[in-house]
């Protein structure tokens, strides 16, 4: 634990905990006394968001087992920054340190809390360029996915059936998200 954190505090969506999420999860509980870890978007279920509230939290507590310094916090999309910076600072209370890789996050928590990005949390060696986005289309592609996260979430999404379901459900919109992206 670094000196003088006592509570840090992140929101993101997690959907799926990937490897570059991991070394930030277990920062979060290194540095800091205790680790608020907010589920972002826990209301919302769709191709950004194809992991429910409850599969999110699972993904969460396997990818952090053995640390019991962190509580998790659904956080809902509200479609209005200024009232979701007021429930954000409900449910977190006083901060040492706010994380966030997000500019617009990062400017609404600006004045209630000392902001941080991800990167400074972990050491450049431990730092994984990957994110959501990407876990996700080699999910809807139907490639190898599973080296891009956790093995402990690789196998409850596949016990589970969630890649497939994941295929089912979002695939074909993800895929064409990806290709409205490249034709821009």
């Amino acid at each position: 634990m670094t000196s003088g954190i006592d509570r840090i505090g992140m929101v993101a969506r997690w959907k799926p905990v990937h490897l570059g999420h991991a070394p930030v999860l277990h920062a979060l509980c290194e540095r800091a006394a205790h680790a608020l870890i907010g589920i972002g978007s826990a209301n919302r279920y769709n191709v950004r968001n194809p992991f429910t509230l409850e599969e999110t939290t699972a993904m969460l507590r396997l990818v952090l087992a053995g640390r019991d310094n962190y509580t998790l916090h659904p956080v809902p999309d509200l479609d209005d920054g200024p009232r979701w910076r007021a429930m954000v600072r409900e449910l977190f209370g006083p901060l040492d340190l706010f994380v966030t890789d997000n500019p617009y996050v990062a400017g609404l928590m600006a004045d209630d809390y000392p902001v941080i990005r991800p990167v400074e949390l972990v050491a450049e060696a431990d730092r994984i360029p990957l994110n959501g986005t990407m876990v996700r289309r080699a999910m809807a592609r139907g490639e190898n996915w599973q080296h891009m996260v956790p093995a402990v979430v690789a196998d409850y999404l596949i016990s589970n059936g969630l890649d497939e379901r994941f295929r089912r459900e979002f695939g074909l919109q993800t895929l064409a998200l990806e290709a409205a992206i490249e034709e821009d």
